[in-house]
């Protein structure tokens, strides 16, 4: 198994409420209505909602209805998705026309998926199903029982999954596997991006924060609000003073992020509320700022990485470690293999047993044959669930055996460090920021085209 074994892939579920509101093109940074489309203009709402007795179709797309009932359902998942992340709701007269509209766009993408005769069987399905549940540290029971509370019906869940997998599969063949990055668009970038470090006015390319949300309620009394922001300024005097962000807000933030120690990833800073941005344009690493007022709240940030003008820094923290991996089956149930792996780490607790030798006997990865060792790796490397147990590890100790998203581990740090970035290191880690950066743009305008040469018929008003 090489360094990148963990690659931070899209979620299929949001970690929370379990299951994307708006499952495909995630992409997209925004929802835009293509030009010559109709512009729908939702009613303002009675005083009193009156129900209709049977379903009806709100818009048919080549000749596929999406219905009333649809609608509502993605509404009400898009609504909680909003909620569980701290995120004040939009009015519905805004919120619904552009769910409709990423409803048409995702129904043109996911005939076009099926015209190319591209399938999902259904072990693909089962296996995305346990990737959702391994993401919230959760059984597939659970996860099921957790949507049956929601209100989410499991087939439509499963159906979602689907269709998630295939929009995937279909983006990796029509634009992914396309796009390259050349030696003179690195070079151009790099003299840009150079002309404009040191630039005390420049917006950092990339950002990775961890906040704290204290959420205020939406009609709360001016006492109220005092009162929170007091709490909030509070909480950040704790921060400052020396104690530990993650802690605080495992303990204090309604933001989903808590469940990570705050932390939002490494993302452009285009992907973080301009909100946020602002507040910590001028912070260095391992800074604080707020509180910060939005429309859910006070947000209280910590700066955990800057990229100043896209570029790598110039030095970076790296971690060696190695892990045992169990993949899940059938036959070897997360339980099992949690007791397993608990098992070896006592033997090699007591002397009984070697690591790497473990490793090389059970380790269902390419890194077995190394006896398990990872590498030096930089942060970011590997998926959140994986990396934020290595990190809080101290070198030459051993993890209690941790469940990701590929299975189940047992992980030891040997060492860290800090290392300069290599110019031919700098130089492929540019290269992912273009290509993403690419792909993004390519899948955009993939998109656009395909939503374009849509048929599209807008019938009656969602209720």
């Amino acid at each position: 198994m090489t360094k990148h074994c963990f690659p931070t892939v899209r979620p299929l579920a949001a970690a929370l409420v379990l299951l994307l509101a708006l499952p495909l093109g995630t992409a997209q940074a925004q929802l835009t209505r293509p030009s010559g489309a109709p512009r729908l203009v939702m009613p303002a709402a009675p005083a009193v909602a009156t129900q209709r007795q049977a379903d009806f179709i709100v818009v048919v797309v080549n000749s596929e209805p999406i219905t009333n009932s649809e609608v509502r359902a993605k509404l009400m998942r898009a609504e909680q998705q909003l909620q569980q992340q701290g995120i004040a709701l939009p009015p519905r007269s805004e919120l619904v026309p552009q769910l409709i509209e990423r409803m048409v766009s995702d129904k043109a993408q996911l005939q076009a998926a099926k015209e190319s005769g591209l399938k999902i069987d259904d072990n693909a399905v089962e296996t995305g199903i346990q990737t959702v549940a391994r993401q919230n540290q959760i059984a597939v029971e659970e996860l099921r029982r957790r949507l049956k509370a929601d209100g989410i019906d499991y087939e439509q869940f499963r159906s979602d999954i689907r269709d998630e997998l295939l929009i995937s599969r279909l983006r990796q063949r029509e634009v992914d596997s396309r796009v390259a990055v050349s030696e003179q668009e690195i070079d151009a970038y790099l003299r840009e991006q150079t002309g404009q470090a040191g630039t005390a006015s420049a917006s950092p390319a990339a950002l990775n924060l961890a906040e704290i949300l204290v959420t205020v309620p939406e009609n709360a009394t001016p006492e109220q609000t005092a009162a929170l922001e007091a709490k909030a300024r509070e909480v950040l005097e704790r921060a400052r003073g020396g104690a530990d962000f993650a802690a605080l807000a495992t303990e204090f933030s309604a933001a989903a992020s808590r469940s990570n120690g705050g932390q939002m990833g490494l993302r452009s800073a285009d992907r973080y509320p301009p909100l946020f941005v602002e507040a910590t344009q001028s912070v260095r690493a391992g800074g604080l700022a707020g509180p910060v007022r939005s429309g859910a709240g006070f947000h209280i940030l910590k700066v955990i990485e800057k990229r100043q003008g896209g570029l790598p820094d110039a030095v970076v923290a790296q971690t060696h470690a190695r892990h045992i991996l169990l993949r899940l089956t059938p036959q070897l149930t997360e339980a099992a293999a949690i007791e397993k792996l608990a098992g070896f780490k006592k033997r090699i607790m007591a002397g009984q047993a070697d690591f790497a030798a473990l490793a090389r006997e059970n380790s269902q990865d390419a890194s077995s044959k190394e006896g398990g060792d990872l590498g030096w790796v930089p942060a970011g490397a590997f998926v959140p669930e994986f990396e934020k147990v290595m990190n809080a590890l101290a070198p030459n100790q051993i993890s209690e055996p941790l469940v990701s998203r590929f299975g189940v581990h047992l992980v030891q740090v040997l060492e860290r460090r800090e290392t300069a970035v290599s110019p031919r290191d700098q130089r492929e880690m540019v290269r992912g920021v273009l290509r993403e950066k690419k792909q993004a743009e390519a899948y955009a305008r993939w998109i656009e085209d395909i939503r374009g040469r849509a048929y599209v018929e807008f019938r009656e008003p969602p209720q």
